[in-house]
């Protein structure tokens, strides 16, 4: 075949892009993994019967902000290193935001009681399954953010997959919400973060076997 041939046949059968498939892809990926997580939590942990009740104080809603926030930055980052060649750039620092404001209401909580009640802050009821239980509930999410990676360009495979597991994890801690009943600052500082930190840990490791291409 000659090369004018070539070239004439690879124009016929290009294919127009579809600007949209990675936002969709993504938002497959994480309502599929959402939803998933809300089974688990209603089939294995259940729903805090007070829920109703505590949805009208802002400390609840401080404390779903958290996992909230962290999970739309991990959307972008997500989506940034998705595209080959991307960066995460100022998304990465702006990590930091969220985990200041949370240790700063974690201190002014810890120094504001006495010593004697400073223990029962940081630890809570369920410190010892609490990380475990989200990084369970993200398990899902990452499934179905990995296979929409796979599915798209990505190049700095280990940002991407940290970036992935950091929005799994923090989609799961927001599902977690629904059942976790501790209600202190420092303890969502230690073992909310502590829950979105192993899930990012993973993607980070498995994503230069698993998004390799």
């Amino acid at each position: 075949m000659k090369t004018d041939d070539l070239i004439a046949l690879l124009a016929t059968a290009e294919a127009p892009i579809d600007r949209h498939a990675l936002v969709r892809r993504l938002a497959v990926a994480v309502l599929a993994g959402l939803l998933a997580a809300l089974v688990l939590v209603v089939a294995i942990y259940g729903v805090r019967s007070d829920l109703a009740e505590v949805a009208r104080t802002p400390l609840f809603w401080a404390k779903v902000a958290l996992p909230a926030s962290l999970a739309l930055l991990g959307l972008g980052l997500t989506q940034r290193l998705a595209r080959p060649g991307m960066r995460g750039g100022a998304l990465w620092g702006l990590l930091g935001l969220p985990l200041l404001l949370v240790w700063l209401g974690a201190s002014i909580s810890l120094l504001g009681s006495p010593v004697e009640a400073r223990a029962e802050l940081v630890f809570g009821r369920t410190w010892r399954t609490c990380a475990l239980n989200i990084t369970l509930l993200s398990l899902p999410v990452l499934l179905g953010i990995f296979w929409a990676l796979r599915g798209l360009a990505p190049t700095r495979l280990r940002q991407a997959g940290a970036a992935g597991g950091l929005l799994a994890g923090a989609t799961a801690t927001l599902v977690y919400c629904l059942h976790c009943p501790e209600m202190a600052v420092p303890f969502w500082g230690v073992w909310y973060l502590l829950g979105m930190l192993l899930p990012t840990l993973l993607g980070a490791a498995l994503a230069p076997r698993v998004l390799r291409w």
